[in-house]
This record gives structure tokens, C-alpha cells and sequence, in this order.
């Protein structure tokens, strides 16, 4: 037994030549020639080329690309110019042994279709490009989480099942929890707000869903939301705090992830900020110029914003919008109450977040749920909160799925889900 891993395949220096190692991975690539076995070995830190030969290799035997081995041998130098060292075996393992032929090539030699790779995802995340696209979605998380905890905002979970419609929105996911009915939360909003009381800034990511039947690259039923709320502040200062986490971001992976972008193909480029901010009403303007007839009060639909896009690409805020668009508890603005404290944060096109200054007069919020057509009682755990001194606050949330598609040059969020769920697919 040889498969206790004395190195991950990065760590072996020049100061191992001439010591035994033990490393495990699987196998990219196998030549045999003559009475040597060139074996191209690969684990989540590198690849490292193996040496077999003599006995070993004679009882050898078939080993399938993409089985799972341990190789006990000696680092070396090497002549190979993709490599740094190499292993002289002196014992081979198989731990795992792979089928051949596989239902996709993680070497990316035969192309297969999204479709085909979803539904084999954990084989195709031995593919390089695959798996840099999660290790760069595993810097983005750290980074956020790092950024938000330096603004002093405390991480929190709140319930994914809950008892009633949370926003009164209509694509929710309905289930029986014990002989009652339940829903899947699209959100963490009114748990966020509620936390203010207390802890005043507070975060979340996590995965929320939303019950639509949309067949596009950038909707799904089950997605990652980052939240925050904030206690004190208005909606400017939290469309700041956006910006600065999307900058951070950004510049943490294109100097972390140097790797992974070159597998990918592509660079990710630091952003120009500030960001622009750009009021619905010059939105207005803007499409009137370019003969798109829009009434005040009217929805955005992605044709506009495509048009918009066009000229403001890469991120801009999207801000003031009509009261009529906005959930019950957005404020409106003080100086014109039918706009409300709100924005949308656009990458081009593509929405990615949407935050603004929230009600905390539990009368004016009742008085919002009644305008909207919802029963203020269906919100009386929510509405009692409001009666213990609720501070000023406000909030967003943004997709982190869509984030990562701006990241890395890629229009399809399927590509950064490891297993995503939208209305045609349910499984893996």
C-alpha cells in the first residue's frame, strides 16, 4: 500500500532531487515505449512526469487514462520541456480505475457540448479550463467575504424554507412541510432587514430560488446571492460599498489567479471606477433619442437595455427608479415621492444587483403593502420587528453567478455552477 501522499506534485523543489516521494492523482497521458511507460500524472496542484521502467514497467499492465494512481519513486531531473522534475517509479498503485472510453475527455481533445459535461460535471472538472473557472469562483468568495468582513459586516444564514411569500412575489417554489405549505426563499431580504436591530451590518451568501421559466444563459431557478443590509445608511453609501467589492474582486483575481486566467484564455481586467450613475430618466432620454418610445413608469425590457448597454459598457448603477417598480419596501424620495432610493447595478446589459434605502415606519409599510395589493398580516412577523426600533437602513443583493460571467469573459452562467438547475434540468 502506497497511497499515502507524502507531496501534492507543486511542492516537489529542486532540494527533493534525489529523495522518495509518494503522490497521488490520476493519469492525463500514458505512452509506452518500448520498455519504458511515460505516465503524465496530475493532481489538483500541477502535473509531473513518471518514469517506469524495468520489472515495474513488465507487470505494469493496462492502466486506463483517467484511473486514479499512488507512485512511490525518486525525483529526478528531467530533459522534458513541459516539466520541472520527473519520478522514477518504484511502485505503482491503482486506486481507482477508470472505463474506457469515458462520456467526455478531460483533456478537451474531442469537444463535448455543455450538456453532455453538466450532466458528467464531476469528470469534467478534471478538465484544466473547468476547474480554473471554480478555483477563480473560490477566490471571488474568499474575497468578498474577506472585503466585507474588513467593512465590519457580520456573516449570517438565514432559513431557505419559509412559511410564507417573503416579498409577495409569485415565483416562489411551493412545498408541504409537515401537512403545512412552504416555500424555497428567493431571497433573504426581510430576515437581513430584521438583523439591523441587532447587529446592524450584516452579509449573507448563500443560494436562494426562484420559481421562473426563463430559457436564457443567464437565469436559473437555483443561484448564489451575495447580501448585505446596513443599519445607518442611505442608499448611495451601500451602492459605494458595491462598488468597492466589485473592485476588490476584480483586482484580487487578476493578481491571484494568474494560472487559471491563462487556462482560460482569458484576462481579467481591473475596471475603470468610479462607476458611473445613471438615473432612470436619462434612461428615458437616452432610448427617446435612439427612437424607443418609453413612458415614464414603464419596465426596462432587455431590449432597452441592450440599447443602453451599448453605450455604457462594462458597470454603471442604474438609480431612481419609479415607486410603481419597486418592491413594498423601498422609501421613495423625499423630494419627488414618485422615485424611489433605489438602484440596479448593470454590467452593459446585464443586471447583476439591485439595493436601495428600505421603510422603517411599520405604518408606512403597512400602508405600501395595502397599495400593492398584499395583506399586511401575511407580514406580521415580519411587521413586528419594526415595533422594537428599527434603525434606518438599506441593502442589496447581488447574483455572484452572473459576477463570475463578467470575470471571466463568459456568457452562460451554467458554466460557473457546478451543478445548475433551471426549468429543463433537475439532475445531476
Amino acid at each position: 500500500m502506497v497511497f499515502v501522499k507524502t507531496h501534492d506534485i507543486s511542492e516537489i523543489v529542486r532540494e527533493n532531487i534525489g529523495k522518495e516521494v509518494i503522490l497521488g492523482g490520476w493519469i492525463e497521458d500514458l505512452r509506452k515505449l518500448g520498455k519504458m511507460t511515460f505516465i503524465t500524472l496530475r493532481d489538483i496542484s500541477g502535473i509531473s512526469q513518471v518514469i517506469v521502467k524495468g520489472e515495474l514497467n513488465d507487470r505494469l499492465g493496462e492502466i486506463n487514462r483517467q484511473s486514479v494512481v499512488s507512485v512511490k519513486g525518486i525525483v529526478q531531473e528531467t530533459k522534458a520541456r513541459d516539466f520541472d522534475f520527473e519520478i522514477n517509479a518504484k511502485d505503482i498503485e491503482v486506486l481507482g480505475k477508470a472505463i474506457h472510453p469515458l462520456p467526455v475527455d478531460p483533456i478537451g481533445r474531442v469537444e463535448s457540448n455543455i450538456d453532455t459535461r453538466l450532466n458528467h460535471r464531476a469528470l469534467d472538472m478534471r478538465n484544466q479550463k473547468t476547474a480554473s473557472i471554480f478555483k477563480i469562483r473560490h477566490h471571488v468568495l474568499a474575497s468578498l467575504r474577506r472585503t466585507l468582513s474588513d467593512k465590519k459586516f457580520i456573516e449570517i444564514t438565514t432559513p431557505k424554507i419559509i412559511g410564507s411569500a417573503s416579498e409577495g412575489g409569485a415565483n416562489l417554489f411551493s412545498l408541504e412541510y409537515f401537512g403545512k405549505k412552504a416555500y424555497l426563499a428567493q431571497s433573504p431580504q426581510l430576515y437581513k432587514e430584521q438583523m439591523t436591530i441587532g447587529l446592524e451590518r450584516v452579509f449573507e451568501i448563500s443560494n436562494f430560488y426562484r420559481a421562473e421559466n426563463s430559457h436564457t444563459g443567464r437565469h436559473l431557478s437555483e443561484f448564489t446571492s451575495v447580501d448585505i443590509e446596513a443599519a445607518f445608511m442611505d442608499y448611495n453609501d451601500v451602492m459605494d460599498i458595491l462598488e468597492s467589492l466589485v473592485m476588490q474582486v476584480y483586482r484580487d483575481v487578476s493578481t491571484t489567479c494568474k494560472k487559471e486566467q491563462d487556462m482560460i484564455g482569458h484576462t481579467v481586467s481591473v475596471p475603470t471606477s468610479p462607476f458611473k450613475r445613471i438615473t432612470y430618466t436619462q434612461v428615458i432620454d437616452e432610448l427617446s433619442a435612439a427612437d424607443q418610445k418609453i413612458d415614464f413608469g414603464d419596465d426596462l425590457l432587455d431590449s432597452h437595455l441592450r440599447i443602453i448597454g451599448e453605450s455604457h459598457p462594462g458597470f454603471y448603477f442604474l438609480t431612481d427608479w419609479p415607486m410603481k417598480l419597486k418592491p413594498f419596501y423601498i422609501r421613495e424620495k423625499d423630494e419627488d415621492p414618485e422615485l424611489s432610493r433605489s438602484f440596479d447595478l448593470q454590467y452593459g446589459y446585464l443586471e447583476l444587483s439591485s439595493g436601495g434605502t428600505r421603510l422603517h415606519n411599520p405604518e408606512t409599510i403597512k400602508a405600501r403593502l395595502k397599495e400593492q395589493g398584499l395583506d399586511p398580516t401575511q407580514f406580521a412577523d415580519h411587521l413586528q420587528a419594526f415595533d422594537w426600533g428599527m434603525p434606518p437602513h438599506s441593502g442589496w443583493g447581488m447574483g455572484l453567478d452572473r459576477l463570475m460571467t463578467t470575470l471571466i469573459g463568459i456568457d452562460n452562467v451554467r458554466e460557473v455552477v457546478l451543478y445548475p438547475r433551471d426549468p429543463d434540468r433537475l439532475r445531476p
